[in-house]
């Protein structure tokens, strides 16, 4: 190995670019197999921005899944992909080049989206790259390239032709801000300030007033019936008569319904079309009225009257002043509540009547539910969220949008009959705004003219089909059927993706893919939170708590971001914590300077076996094998934290701590074979974990190193340690309590001569163990330089167990006792106390277990001094 510090910078660049440059990690097409295949669905990020933490934690525990199911012999196809299709592309354009979607001609303003992303997606790649990621990057996607395109557009003449398909003019969920219809899944609730306003309705006939309370005063010129429950006594009367809106003057129908909450407001409420679903439900339920009052933009329409024109916020404070100089606005108080807002921008949304495609959705929950029951969730509380989000479904999947960027329908319309005219498969990708229909006459009236849908698809229902883009799904013309490039990965064996886009990406995936082929898509999803702060908040940067993932890879190594994320429960959310940045970059360097010491002390990199291992040898080995075990059901399971921790004590304190430093003083064969043997094996755990300084020390040691004195009889290592075999068991039987207590012996007895400030080899006389060591007493005594051992596996140690002080549990004692309390305290104090069947008396009182500890100590009167060691008792006795 290269002498001095380890020098990550230098080494990590050098490996990133190796791997690129040498395909490692490309999926070898020709000779893949069901059998040995493994494929990750991995999440292609939105264009529209810069790598964040969110993308860095994410990536790496994909990348630890990716490298352990590769060392275990499966062909891993690990793609990478870029969503640059849609709002989030089309946002990044308008901001980057300051200009507006709507000012351009669509193809033109697309031109602009493909040259923005292109430099965001060639500075994303090159910084995943600098992340060590193991990806076949010759296995790129984007979701807007011609090939993409085709395939989302014949999943949707597929689904089309399924009858999953359908157009409608109904009421759909709007962004009056981004100016296009949005599905459920892309709204979220904002507690935002608001008010809550009483507004005096009058009956049309008589003129009796009654009062509406409502937060959406704006919403007065689209009001078209007014609703009481029909267990409202009080408000009984009014139902069959009609109200006269204020303002506004037209008269709208009062209508009993059980939907309504009488424990809001007065109880009366007004229906318009719309404000929200229960709007919504009055309308197609009742036959109601169609009064669009906010148009696509959010500005009032000529329905608003005197307030036409204004955005939807200054008619409302317009509307609220009329009606307090009318003497309407009876009450006006400020409240907060919840509001359904657009996730990607964070204005409330609307409902507006419109005409948009839609997936059918409704109508399979259950078997949409039972799909996801038929993956492995890791972890399986995450499906609770899949769940429930399918339960509580209210809409089919809305997949239109009014936007430039994004794939277009494939569909023309009669201009005369408005018969749906789809393209033919052969023919995709095609966009109708330039490419003409596939037939010269509409097949339903003999019209020639057609019009186009200038539409886009919604990016979800693209970036819903990645199981399928990684498979090659295509259609065969000649066969007249579906088929895919690369049968043997379907379904995927992983979907790895956060827990915030279950509802979306996850729940579309599904839909998409069990509709396409009838398999659920996944064998099993592997769901991770969100990176927070320091104080386990949400990163945002308007909070300005933001980690810029370039300044931290200055500072620190990629290994150890690697090691950081490995430290999370899957499923949770991480804190940001430069302690676990810090603690990687310890256990690189203890790693490194641990494979030095390994090569000093045994410098041949392959020593034969021999013929007889010491005892403490082959417990050693046995250990590493308990270990693998561990681990490797750990990782299989996804439970990198518990991985993670678990190796790196191990290593640290049974390797480094105790069997480096009783290996310095030996020297013979098995000696030397164990820590080769112990030392590749840690290399190939640790290799997942920690990618760059495994491969570093792998190929110095082990390939580059061993090659020098390489003879016929010398392995074979792997080029790179991350395609070398994950380790077997070496299946060898050793005494595993033995062993530990052995080792706890040694490391006391090395303590105590540290105490005494003895050098390591100074001579100890006698050494007394009451603890079972038994076959490895030479190991202890050859190690410690130990001239009398004696062992005592089955004698009580001669130490006595003495009461040193009595802890009270004050959230119990203080309820309990009172003003006692002090006199209990000073009955401890002066030791006049007893302890009868586990209960203290002192002071007249007496205490259960659970008021109280009893601190021991345990003491040796004789000769000597008294070490523990795990659960033995070491007397030590100098100068006999």
């Amino acid at each position: 190995m290269p002498s001095g510090e380890y020098d990550p910078d230098a080494v990590e660049a050098r490996w990133q670019r190796r791997w690129v440059d040498d395909e490692t990690f490309a999926y070898p097409e020709e000779t893949a197999d069901p059998d040995t295949a493994f494929a990750i669905d991995t999440p292609p990020p939105t264009v529209s921005g810069n790598l964040h933490w969110g993308h860095v934690y994410g990536s790496i525990l994909q990348d630890v899944v990716a490298r352990f199911h590769r060392m275990n012999g499966r062909d891993v196809l690990y793609p990478f992909g870029y969503d640059d299709n849609g709002i989030a592309s089309e946002r990044l354009t308008e901001r980057e080049l300051d200009v507006r979607h709507q000012d351009f001609e669509r193809r033109e303003f697309q031109r602009k989206c493909r040259e923005v992303c292109r430099e965001y997606e060639a500075d994303f790649t090159e910084k995943m790259q600098a992340m060590g990621l193991s990806i076949d990057w010759n296995n790129t996607y984007r979701t807007i390239s011609p090939e993409v395109q085709r395939v989302s557009q014949l999943s949707f003449i597929d689904l089309y032709e399924k009858g999953r398909e359908y157009r409608e003019q109904a009421p759909a969920i709007w962004c009056p801000e981004c100016e296009t219809a949005i599905s459920q899944v892309e709204t979220e609730d904002d507690e935002q300030d608001s008010h809550f306003h009483d507004i005096e309705f009058a009956v049309a006939d008589s003129g009796e007033g009654f009062t509406i309370s409502t937060t959406r005063p704006e919403l007065l010129p689209a009001c078209v019936a007014v609703f009481v429950h029909p267990d409202d006594d009080e408000n009984q009367h009014l139902v069959g008569q009609e109200a006269t809106i204020p303002l506004f003057g037209h008269d709208v129908p009062i209508i009993a319904d059980d939907r309504v909450d009488m424990e809001t407001g007065s109880g009366i409420v007004m229906c318009c079309t719309f404000g929200d679903q229960n709007d919504i439900e009055w309308y197609q339920a009742h036959d109601l009225d169609l009064r669009v009052a906010i148009d696509e933009s959010g500005h009032m329409t000529d329905v608003a009257g005197p307030y036409e024109g204004m955005h939807s916020s200054e008619a409302r404070e317009a509307i609220v002043s009329d009606l307090e100089d009318e003497g309407a606005l009876l009450d006006r108080r400020a409240i907060t509540h919840t509001v359904n807002v657009h996730e990607r921008c964070g204005v409330g949304v609307e409902f507006l009547v419109t005409e948009q495609w839609y997936v059918k959705v409704l109508d399979k929950r259950e078997e949409y539910l039972q799909a996801g029951r038929e993956m492995d969730w890791f972890p399986e509380k995450m499906f609770t969220r899949y769940e429930h989000w399918v339960e509580g479904l209210q809409w089919d999947w809305l997949i239109s949008r009014q936007r430039s960027s994004g794939i277009p329908f494939p569909v023309w319309y009669c201009a005369d009959c408005d018969h749906e005219v789809i393209a033919e498969k052969d023919a995709l990708p095609v966009d109708p705004l330039s490419d003409d229909p596939p037939v010269d006459a509409c097949p339903e009236c003999g019209h020639g003219e057609f019009v186009p849908e200038d539409d886009v698809l919604d990016t979800w229902a693209t970036s819903s089909l990645t199981p399928l883009i990684n498979a090659g799904w295509d259609y065969d013309a000649d066969a007249g059927e579906f088929t895919m490039d690369r049968p043997e990965i379907y379904p995927i064996d992983v979907r790895p993706q956060g827990h915030d886009i279950i509802s979306f990406w996850l729940f579309h995936t599904v839909i998409k893919c069990y509709e396409h082929t009838g398999e659920v898509p996944f064998e099993s999803t592997m769901i991770n939170g969100m990176v927070l702060d320091e104080n386990r908040e949400k990163m945002s940067k308007s909070k300005g708590n933001v980690v810029d993932p370039d300044a931290v890879l200055e500072e620190y190594p990629v290994d150890a971001a690697r090691f950081w994320a490995a430290g999370s429960a899957i499923g949770d959310d991480l804190p940001y914590q430069e302690k676990g940045l810090r603690a990687g970059e310890k256990l690189i360097r203890k790693l490194w300077n641990a494979s030095k010491l390994v090569e000093s002390l045994a410098p041949e990199p392959y020593p034969a076996e021999p013929d007889e291992l010491a005892e403490l040898d082959r417990w050693l080995l046995a250990e590493i094998d308990r270990e693998l075990e561990r681990l490797t059901e750990h990782l299989e399971n996804r439970e990198f934290s518990k991985a993670r921790d678990g190796l790196r004590t191990f290593f640290w304190g049974t390797f480094c701590d105790d069997y480096l430093e009783i290996a310095k003083q030996r020297e013979d064969d098995s000696a030397r074979y164990t820590l080769r043997t112990a030392h590749r094996r840690f290399l190939k755990l640790f290799a997942p974990l920690l990618a760059h300084v495994t491969e570093e020390i792998w190929h110095a040691e082990y390939v580059d190193g061993a090659a020098d004195g390489a003879s016929d009889e010398t392995p074979a290592a792997a080029e790179s340690i991350h395609l070398a075999d994950w380790p077997e068991p070496l299946g060898l039987e050793a005494d595993h309590d033995a062993g530990e207590l052995a080792m706890a012996v040694v490391g006391a007895l090395r303590k105590f001569k540290s105490d005494q400030q003895l050098p390591l080899n100074a001579p100890i006389d006698v050494v007394e163990v009451y603890g079972d060591v038994r076959g490895f007493e030479d190991d202890v005594t050859g190690v410690m330089h130990v001239g009398d051992l004696r062992v005592h596996p089955d004698a009580e140690a001669p130490v006595e167990t003495v009461t040193t002080g009595i802890d009270l549990d004050y959230a119990t004692v203080g309820p309990a006792y009172g003003g006692d309390v002090p006199d209990i305290e000073a009955g401890i104090e002066a030791g006049e106390y007893e302890l009868v069947d586990g209960e203290l008396h002192v002071a007249g009182h007496e205490l259960s277990p659970e008021e109280f500890t009893v601190e021991t100590d345990r003491q040796y009167q004789g000769e000597g001094d008294l070490l523990e060691a795990g659960d033995a008792a070491v007397i030590v006795r100098t100068g006999d």
